[in-house]
């Protein structure tokens, strides 16, 4: 059936109340610099021909029963595809002790990285916010990341090792923000939705576009669209289990058509309590077991192993000209919502040159093919392309990042000048 999407939110949307604010914490993308934006459709949807007949909502109610879905127990299986058109990732993200060396381990952002591309399998478990289970599939081998209580462990084992950290360690809060190992990793449809659906603005149409079944179970599908033009992102559509409130499906499909750049969703899920010894670990027999004592350090922030890179711009903070950033001084977003392009002073000079020597030009011509060269107002640059972020590195050594159009950043750098 034909989008509901509302041209305005109504006055009711625009009161703040209780239910609201938390609702807030739901809604609408983040467009890549951190600012997002929604219009909630209140036009109730009806079930499209051949979809299950549920219940009229709107996308107000639906984010609403989103926001208090109390579901804490759950496992299943999660097909994620991701597709950037971008090689390999499993080698970013790891972790390297200080000093150098390239023991990774079998520490959780080194392997979960790998989500960022292709397609993958995972088991996961869910049992309140205490013990949870992530387990990758692959054909000769399994990984999996354990939670449970004060202890996270991974094991790996095609390779046959395991990484323990105690979050009572001291240390251990600090190295990884608070928070456990992987955890700026999205493994569920729920974890994805949760990166999109977090601030509200008016560049943002959102609507209840029928109902679909995913894993066995009636759900209704919530469409998020830039209102925008210019935003490399075409839509983001969420399936939200019609009983729980829980997303099992997240869909972030391109302007430009084609595959979608992420797709996860359940293809199996079950609401009843996991058994406790689904989040028991032992390491098995001749296991090499590293322990993080602190002397470990990430080569990538947190955020930047999100799949498409979403959160590759997570120091901006609040997204508003790069206050609260740890690099506010030399960051400031230009634009608002989906086409938020963040401009950031590297103090460098642009992309290097090869040496003209022996082989020079050789390497040079290698240089420039990674990227379109570009020129304007601003002068001359190089932008590197996904199907997702785009970024634009000036010869001068200014960088514009964004969720955006090649066009839009050399509008967004000739505006800059």
């Amino acid at each position: 059936m034909a989008p509901n999407d509302s041209a305005q939110a109504t006055d009711e949307a625009r009161e703040p109340g209780a239910g609201r604010r938390k609702a807030a914490r739901y809604l609408v993308p983040v467009a890549v610099a951190g600012v997002a934006a929604a219009t909630i459709g209140l036009v109730p949807a009806l079930a499209a021909a051949g979809d299950p007949s549920l219940p009229k909502i709107s996308a107000q109610q639906l984010i609403e029963k989103m926001a208090a879905s109390d579901t804490q127990e759950l496992s299943g299986t999660v097909k994620i595809s991701t597709d950037l058109g971008l090689p390999g990732l499993g080698s970013l993200g790891s972790f390297a002790p200080k000093g150098g060396g390239s023991d990774k381990s079998a520490a959780p952002d080194a392997k979960l990285t790998e989500l960022a591309t292709g397609t993958h399998t995972l088991r996961v478990a869910a049992d309140g916010p205490d013990r949870q289970k992530v387990s990758i599939l692959e054909d000769a081998a399994e990984y999996s990341v354990i939670h449970n209580g004060d202890d996270v462990w991974a094991y790996d084992s095609g390779s046959n090792q395991a990484y323990h950290e105690r979050h009572a360690a001291a240390g251990a809060d600090r190295e990884h923000g608070g928070k456990k190992p992987g955890a700026d990793v999205p493994t569920t449809p729920k974890a994805l939705a949760d990166q999109f659906l977090k601030n509200v603005d008016p560049t943002t149409a959102v609507s209840v576009d029928g109902t679909a079944q995913v894993a066995g179970r009636d759900a209704y599908q919530l469409l998020i669209k830039p209102k925008q033009s210019g935003s490399t992102i075409g839509s983001v559509r969420i399936a939200v289990d019609a009983k729980t409130g829980v997303p099992l499906k997240f869909t972030l499909a391109p302007s430009a058509g084609g595959n979608a750049v992420v797709d996860a969703g359940f293809t199996k899920v079950d609401f009843s309590k996991p058994s406790a010894s689904t989040f028991t670990f032992t390491p098995p027999k001749g296991a090499k077991v590293t322990e993080d004592d602190g002397k470990h350090q990430r080569t990538s922030k947190p955020g930047q192993n999100l799949p498409g890179g979403l959160g590759g711009l997570g120091a901006l903070g609040d997204g508003k000209n790069g206050k609260n950033g740890k690099n506010a001084k030399d960051t400031k977003v230009i634009g608002e919502g989906w086409n938020a392009i963040a401009e950031i002073q590297t103090g460098g000079k642009g992309m290097p040159k090869a040496d003209p020597g022996k082989g020079g030009g050789n390497a040079q011509k290698f240089l420039d093919s990674l990227g379109d060269k570009v020129s304007g107002k601003f002068g001359t640059g190089t932008v590197f392309k996904t199907r997702l972020i785009n970024a634009l590195i000036t010869d001068n050594g200014k960088v514009y990042v964004g969720a955006v159009t090649k066009d839009a950043l050399v509008d967004a750098a000739n505006s800059g000048k």
